[in-house]
């Protein structure tokens, strides 16, 4: 017989592989529902603890907020998708989260905040566990996965604000070839999918060549050395403007181009100037950069069809992805047949002017990295751990 010692680390490691199992986590159940959202509120404060500013604790907040919202207060909540979301809701356990919330609103101190989260997930865990509370269903746990989604999503939140580090360097590796072929883009139903992956289609992939993986800095450095910044025939319209605008000259947190790449990492006592291995993939570009870039080498950005095709065949190849989140080609668009977004759901339909990201970033929890991931940001952003590849022309 194995002894308590083992079996007890056997336990653990088992649901830390559970925890981390993309496909599993979509279909996940009461009991692994609880084990990853208390893995999520315990991430949450980890980063907290790192950054206790105003807006910080207002993000954290906004965590325990949510589960109130859509679990506890919201008597329709077994219902899922189905429910009003504007439908009676009982009386919260803080009557003065609503004004937290504001930007010029009153604030908590960080152990007020603490004590929320607590007791939030307290009732958000007991609700989850309460016999016939919440069925083995994708209606029932609707809200429970929306609210673990919108938790780790603020946790990358946060560490984009502590800037923590950078992905690991990787040797050049020669681009793939994919021959042309029909694909399903998106996800179809069952279990939890996230609103921009609704729902899946087919269409025609003709053959490309892709990146193996992300730009990196070396390569982005030759742009801006070559007067990148400058010459106005690598940008379109609305990046040439947006570049005189906002005067830049370089991705975003970069100091120095010059030589070598100084980025700001950390955040307060520990923040300062690092330089950065050459061979990590470049990040905090916005859209604008990433299709100047592509001009400036003669290439251009994948479509998605061809990044998530790429994504979900080129593993046994050498295409690496899940280090920053990337752009593509193309303006943000929901698939057919999506709709509105569900009620809870963590993603807005996109806005005018947006573009895509797909994959995930080093910072991405490991249960959300999977090839049809998608998220739709404003194309000038550059706040995420956003980089990109690129396609032969």
């Amino acid at each position: 017989m194995p002894s308590a010692t083992g079996s007890s680390g056997s336990s653990a490691r088992g649901a830390e592989k559970a925890l981390d199992d993309a496909a599993g986590m979509r279909r996940a159940g009461r009991e692994l529902l609880s084990l990853a959202l208390l893995d999520s509120r315990n991430h949450l404060l980890q980063r907290l603890a790192q950054d206790e500013s105003p807006d910080a604790l207002r993000l954290a907040v906004r965590a325990g907020w949510y589960q109130e919202h859509w679990l506890s207060r919201h008597v329709q909540r077994s219902r899922g998708e189905a429910c009003d979301p504007a439908g009676l809701r009982l009386a919260g356990i803080e009557p003065a989260v609503d004004g937290w919330l504001q930007p010029e609103g009153p604030l908590p101190t960080p152990e007020t905040v603490r004590a929320y989260l607590a007791d939030t997930l307290e009732l958000t865990l007991d609700l989850l566990a309460a016999p016939g509370e919440a069925a083995e269903d994708d209606a029932a746990l609707h809200f429970y996965r929306c609210s673990l989604l919108h938790e780790d999503r603020l946790g990358e939140t946060l560490a984009q604000r502590l800037r923590p580090g950078a992905p690991a360097a990787r040797p050049a590796r020669p681009a793939l070839w994919l021959p042309a072929q029909r694909w399903m883009l998106g996800s179809a139903p069952g279990g939890f999918v996230p609103h921009p992956e609704r729902w899946a289609h087919e269409v025609a992939v003709p053959e490309f060549e892709i990146d193996a993986q992300a730009v990196d800095w070396a390569a982005y450095l030759e742009f801006a050395s070559d007067g990148g910044y400058d010459r106005p025939e690598f940008w379109s319209e609305a990046g040439w403007n947006w570049l005189q605008r906002d005067g830049r000259r370089a991705p975003g947190q970069v100091e120095q181009m010059h030589d070598g790449v100084l980025v700001a990492r950390g955040h307060g006592a520990s923040a300062g100037l690092r330089r950065v291995a050459l061979h990590q993939p470049v990040m905090h570009v916005s859209r604008h950069e990433a299709e100047a870039w592509c001009r400036w080498a003669g290439r251009r950005l994948p479509t998605e069809p061809e990044w998530e095709l790429a994504a979900s065949q080129g593993a046994g190849r050498g295409f690496v992805w899940g280090e920053v989140w990337e752009w593509v080609a193309g303006s943000a668009r929901l698939w057919p047949g999506a709709g509105k977004p569900a009620p809870g759901s963590p993603d807005a339909a996109p806005a005018e002017g947006q573009g895509v990201l797909r994959g995930a970033s080093f910072v991405t929890r490991t249960r959300w990295r999977l090839p049809k991931a998608r998220r739709f940001a404003a194309v000038e952003d550059d706040t995420l751990f956003c980089g990109f590849r690129s396609c032969a022309l």
